[in-house]
């Protein structure tokens, strides 16, 4: 008969090594794209302004002051919360009022800064069979995707655009469910080009309609205009002496909320779109409640 304490051993030493390479994951989340040439270097955590191009020149430009890499792991905004919130990386750029909140209140969060905005677009095909066209709010453009059962993307990824859909559902008082609501578990555009492939409804970001509407040849823009679908970006940095490359992070954050940061902001993407795909801090002010 085999010893059982080998076997216990035996189990304890597969369980440390796990646990090990887990943690190992855990502080080593995947990088997306490191921005300049410095010595210094500090880890930001984002989604669509990294996706769209904007984070780039942000942190090219913040290089050449400062002489620091910008190294962005890609998350959505409730991922990039506890990104930060595990201390796994220095800063985030986020869309999630609610989480930002918390997140200051429980102290694992600092420096909160207003570093601009977009807003949310309900896209959908042409034919419009729920006729949101026509609807009042965002609420009730879901209620009558609800009502006609229409086929509707979800990110379901608890990102910001997720959390806002689902407020969106909780305002109409949906609990959206059956084979019409489907989940990707995906990023925005990836989400946008199944949306058109399915032919389905969406509530995407305007900026990436405007940078990545050529994936979506299907859908056009059928709901806009609720000042609840106004989408307002907040910059956070963890807190004093709790990450390695905090202080550098803060001064990115100064960076971005300075007029050369907000110019950036407000102008990118006329030269290549003919129109800009975010409002600066100014404008995004007016939406903040």
């Amino acid at each position: 008969m085999r010893n059982p304490h080998f076997f216990s051993a035996l189990l304890s030493t597969l369980l440390i090594g796990i646990f090990m390479q887990a943690s190992v994951a855990q502080t080593n989340p995947k990088v997306e794209a490191t921005y300049g040439q410095g010595a210094k270097i500090f880890k930001l955590a984002t989604g669509s302004p990294g996706e769209l191009g904007l984070l780039q020149q942000l942190g090219e430009a913040f290089d050449k002051k400062e002489g620091a890499r910008l190294v962005w792991i890609k998350a959505g905004s409730g991922a990039s919360l506890n990104l930060l919130k595990t201390q796994q990386v220095d800063m985030i750029m986020v869309h999630a009022p609610e989480g930002v909140n918390k997140a200051i209140a429980e102290g694992w969060a600092t420096g909160r800064t207003l570093i601009g905005s977009n807003e949310f677009y309900i896209v959908g095909p042409k034919a419009d069979l729920a006729k949101i066209k026509s609807a009042s709010s965002g609420a009730d453009a879901y209620a009558k995707i609800a009502k006609a059962q229409t086929n509707f993307i979800s990110r379901g990824d608890k990102s910001g655009t997720h959390q806002k859909e689902m407020d969106i559902w909780k305002k109409a008082g949906i609990t959206p469910e059956g084979s019409w609501y489907i989940v990707t578990n995906d990023f925005m555009t990836a989400s946008l080009k199944r949306a058109n492939a399915d032919k389905a409804y969406f509530m995407t970001d305007s900026s990436t309609w405007v940078a990545e509407k050529n994936v979506a040849p299907e859908l056009q823009i059928l709901y806009r205009g609720d000042p609840y679908l106004v989408n307002t970006y907040d910059a956070l940095v963890a807190p004093v002496g709790a990450t390695e490359n905090r202080d550098t992070a803060a001064k990115f954050i100064q960076f971005v909320a300075s007029d050369e940061g907000q110019a950036i902001i407000r102008n990118y993407g006329k030269a290549q779109y003919k129109e800009a795909l975010y409002n600066d801090a100014v404008y995004a002010k007016q939406y903040v409640h």
